[in-house]
């Protein structure tokens, strides 16, 4: 058993590794501002800190004894940090930059950092491999970059056991046995799946699909999903391979790509419900296809993603709460 801290904790991807963390007999505390986070996620195994990852260093102190950090505390709307990418700058590169400093001055050797494939852009080879030109097309991705780049100068400087894992499209939810469901609760949403599956449930009119004529089988855009149990699980990889001096990245994605058309159908046909599509121009930034090569992390961590069919992504989010027999 290790003491960790996990940022962000109260969110998505966040309140699920901390539950598999304490599933795995770790001590764990939590700090989350609850900005984007939601109580109700939180573990109650876990230690909660409500705090902003800004003042980690009062709780991330030299006699606290931790072993580890996974910081997930960060604001990911691609879209708003364009209109708002001062929010971005400030929380997700100067508060992992303080989360850093007080990492040093306590002594925690080892730190799991949650980035993303907005750092590649528009990418110049599909799959994506780790070593793919880096040219993010908004502040979300540039913002990730920095503090990669900051964890590689950390690890060679002072010896910190560093590692990115950069997500593609986590979908899906965590069906707990004790009755438990840990799933997306994003205020406002902007990903695909819950967006259709809140269409299926009878709460939106329909779904709005940007654009139509994409080099791709059916014009639509193509994504590569990854279930949150899966993505949640390489976490817990990346914290023991960790190597002392060393910054490692990986991508973490399911290796094949779905469109949007695909992902409506599948909603479709996993709730019985109709989902009305409204085609709308491309958006501006948005590349035709983004599928990872995840062979890296295959090699190295031994990780394999153990729910890769978007059926099972689809049909874990729909038993999710919120979506849980809205219609009649």
């Amino acid at each position: 058993m290790v003491k960790l801290l996990v940022t962000g904790g109260a969110g998505y991807i966040g309140s699920v590794v901390t539950r598999l963390l304490i599933d795995a007999g770790h001590e764990v505390t939590v700090l989350d501002d609850l900005r984007t986070g939601h109580r109700v996620a939180l573990a109650p195994e876990a230690t909660f800190v409500e705090a902003d990852v800004h003042d980690v260093a009062t709780v991330l102190t030299p006699d606290a004894g931790f072993d580890g950090v996974l910081h997930f505390a960060a604001l990911i709307a691609a879209g708003e940090s364009v209109v708002h990418p001062e929010w971005y700058w400030r929380n997700n590169t100067v508060g992992s930059l303080a989360l850093i400093d007080a990492v040093r001055a306590a002594g925690v050797r080892r730190f799991v950092f949650s980035s993303t494939a907005a750092v590649y852009g528009n990418p110049s080879e599909i799959p994506i491999t780790e070593s793919a030109t880096k040219a993010p097309t908004n502040p979300y991705g540039a913002t990730k970059l920095a503090v990669d780049m900051a964890l590689t100068s950390e690890a060679t400087a002072h010896g910190l056991a560093a590692t990115s894992l950069r997500y593609f499209n986590v979908a899906g939810a965590c069906l707990r046995p004790d009755g438990t469901a840990l799933g997306e609760r994003h205020e406002p949403e902007t990903h695909l799946i819950p967006i259709a599956l809140e269409v299926a449930a009878g709460r939106r009119d329909k779904l709005q699909l940007f654009g139509d004529d994409y080099p791709t089988p059916d014009g639509t855009c193509v994504r590569d999903y990854i279930h949150v149990e899966d993505l949640a699980r390489a976490h817990l990889l990346a914290l023991d391979a960790a190597v002392p001096g060393e910054h490692r990245i990986y991508n973490l994605g399911n290796g094949s790509g779905f469109s949007n058309r695909e992902v409506v159908e599948v909603v479709r046909q996993v709730t019985g419900h109709p989902v009305p599509v409204e085609m709308s121009p491309r958006r501006a930034g948005d590349p035709a296809t983004l599928v990872a090569s995840s062979a890296r992390a295959h090699d190295e961590l031994g990780w394999r993603p153990q729910k890769p069919t978007l059926a099972e992504m689809v049909a874990d989010a729909w038993a999710f709460l919120p979506y849980r027999q809205v219609r009649s």
